[in-house]
């Protein structure tokens, strides 16, 4: 990493996500003394320091200190966050928002002229270091502030750029598309027990399927319709189970819920567009 002794991270909000890049950036070979956090609950921010190292602070010391300030809140606390942030931000520190729905030009409205923005899209694997990011500039940023974001983000799972205008859409479908996936092994433990299989072993069944599965479309090039079909046996056990999925309107009701969470990302973000 080329930017750990000479950039300072500040995470402002070290809930689950802003814990987690913590730590990716400290395994990631980041320095403990190049990065900070604000947390408003004492008792977790001493936990914070104790576990990783790291200093805690309140938004103005951040601000003061830090050459990129990540912002973790949640969108709802956003106006607060920015009112105490906007007098205290120094000229050319980069704002790295991981607030779901917000855009880049509430930032840049609150914040002072020219203030370089970066909106980023993460989902809950990041706690594992598996997180899928996407990330997009604002009017100020520059591809120096996109190379080392992804540098950032990069210690904690994949990145890619999008524009902006997709960044709902990505909400939608990599943002939230962790709870589909639990969702759907969640109702097939369901039915390994209506089954008949114990629970414990049911879990351990489908968990395992799961990832697996997932290594095969992460580690080769086939479409997964050609690795489902090598599942599918003619007059067989899967072919009866997809049709049953697709006469109960899976595929349909999946492309639904999808769009239907694009337009709560929309919604999110026209909330703020008086801010």
């Amino acid at each position: 990493m080329t930017t750990s002794t000479t950039t300072t991270i500040a995470v402002l909000g070290a809930g689950k996500i802003g814990e987690a890049l913590l730590s990716g950036l400290l395994q990631g070979g980041w320095a403990a003394d190049r990065l900070l956090f604000t947390e408003k609950h004492p008792e977790r921010a001493v936990s914070l320091r104790d576990r990783y190292g790291v200093d805690g602070t309140d938004v103005a010391g951040a601000a003061g200190r830090a050459d990129v300030l990540v912002v973790a809140v949640k969108p709802q606390d956003i106006g607060p966050l920015l009112d105490e942030l906007a007098p205290v931000v120094r000229p050319g520190v980069l704002i790295v928002s991981l607030c779901a729905g917000l855009p880049t030009s509430l930032f840049e409205a609150r914040l002072p002229g020219g203030t370089p923005v970066v909106r980023v899209m993460p989902n809950t694997p990041m706690v594992v270091g598996q997180a899928m990011s996407a990330i997009s500039a604002g009017r100020f940023a520059g591809e120096e502030h996109l190379v080392l974001v992804e540098e950032l983000l990069s210690t904690v799972g994949k990145v890619a750029r999008v524009p902006e205008k997709q960044q709902d859409a990505v909400t939608a479908l990599s943002g939230s598309g962790p709870a589909y996936f639990f969702f759907l092994v969640e109702a097939m433990i369901d039915a390994g027990i209506l089954l008949g299989i114990p629970r414990d072993l049911a879990t351990r069944l489908i968990i395992q399927s799961a990832v697996g599965a997932a290594s095969m479309l992460d580690q080769g090039d086939q479409h997964p319709v050609i690795l489902r079909e090598a599942v599918t046996s003619p007059g067989g056990t899967t072919i009866t189970a997809i049709r049953e999925l697709e006469k109960h309107g899976v595929r349909a009701a999946m492309l639904a819920a999808i769009e239907a969470a694009r337009d709560r990302s929309v919604e999110l973000g026209r909330a703020h567009e008086g801010d």
